[in-house]
């Protein structure tokens, strides 16, 4: 059966947009670009339908339970990092992986990193060089632009299992060059930018129904050889009215070779 939420499409305009995080040195604060709220179709994963394959959609869902069961205190990074790396050396054949960043988000109102609720992909071309750079160097950076790399992230729910707030995906081949609109950032010390995704009456989003935190989703960002980056949100909708627990999540990024 058919699900519908709700998401937040990015807007063609004439001058250039931006998110301002931590505005005014405040954590959590954040001024956003006009977003438009949308209603969507989604096609749960779990359910018969249009096969997911990483190679043709930039997604994959698997179950890979953690060790890690606290995300807020201890000496996790370590043992996490190592399972992400052997995650995505088995399924996706790479030969060397660099885990550089997680982000654990809580769908609470008093939540300095709350779920992303804008239609997005995390770098540009420009952007995921300039990243390379920054992660391995320029020497470095260089050799690996020779052969085969990617950004890839990879995301698990916290604590209890997704009632609310999903994560999901659009279909990259539902989407039109013309959709994506370069969207700056902006830091207190620092600018980046990502790529907003317009609507589009065509786009075919997908999503994992109920997961739980021995499940994950991983899902391009960029890759050098032209696999499409996949544009993702948290999307407003709930699975059953009764159940009250909110989404806790961590998304980690990856930077692979192949």
């Amino acid at each position: 059966m058919p699900r519908t939420g709700v998401v937040n499409y990015h807007v063609h305009k004439p001058e250039s947009q931006a998110f301002e995080i931590d505005a005014d040195g405040i954590v959590g604060n954040l001024v956003s670009p006009e977003l438009v709220s949308t209603r969507v179709t989604i096609q749960d994963a779990r359910e018969d339908g249009k096969p997911i394959s990483f190679a043709r959609d930039g997604i994959a869902f698997e179950t890979h339970p953690s060790a890690v069961q606290d995300f807020a205190s201890g000496n996790w990074q370590l043992t996490y990092d190592v399972e992400l790396s052997e995650l995505l050396r088995e399924k996706l054949g790479v030969k060397e992986v660099i885990v550089f960043d997680h982000t654990v988000r809580e769908d609470d109102p008093n939540s300095d990193r709350k779920p992303a609720r804008n239609v997005h992909s995390d770098y540009s071309t420009e952007g995921a060089e300039k990243r390379l750079v920054d992660i391995l160097g320029a020497d470095r950076a260089a050799e690996w632009s020779k052969g085969h790399y990617a950004f890839i992230n990879i995301w698990r729910p916290v604590g209890t299992t997704i009632n609310s707030a999903p994560l999901g995906f659009v279909r990259p081949m539902s989407v039109k060059p013309e959709d994506w609109i370069l969207i700056d950032l902006i830091y207190p010390d620092r600018r980046g930018h990502i790529m907003g995704l317009a609507a589009n009456t065509e786009h075919e989003w997908v999503y994992q129904s109920k997961m739980t935190p021995d499940e994950v989703a991983f899902f391009n960002i960029y890759d050098n050889r032209d696999l499409p980056s996949v544009a993702h949100s948290a999307i407003d909708m709930v699975e059953d009215p009764a159940v009250t627990t909110i989404r806790r999540s961590i998304e980690s990024r990856t930077l692979v070779r192949y």
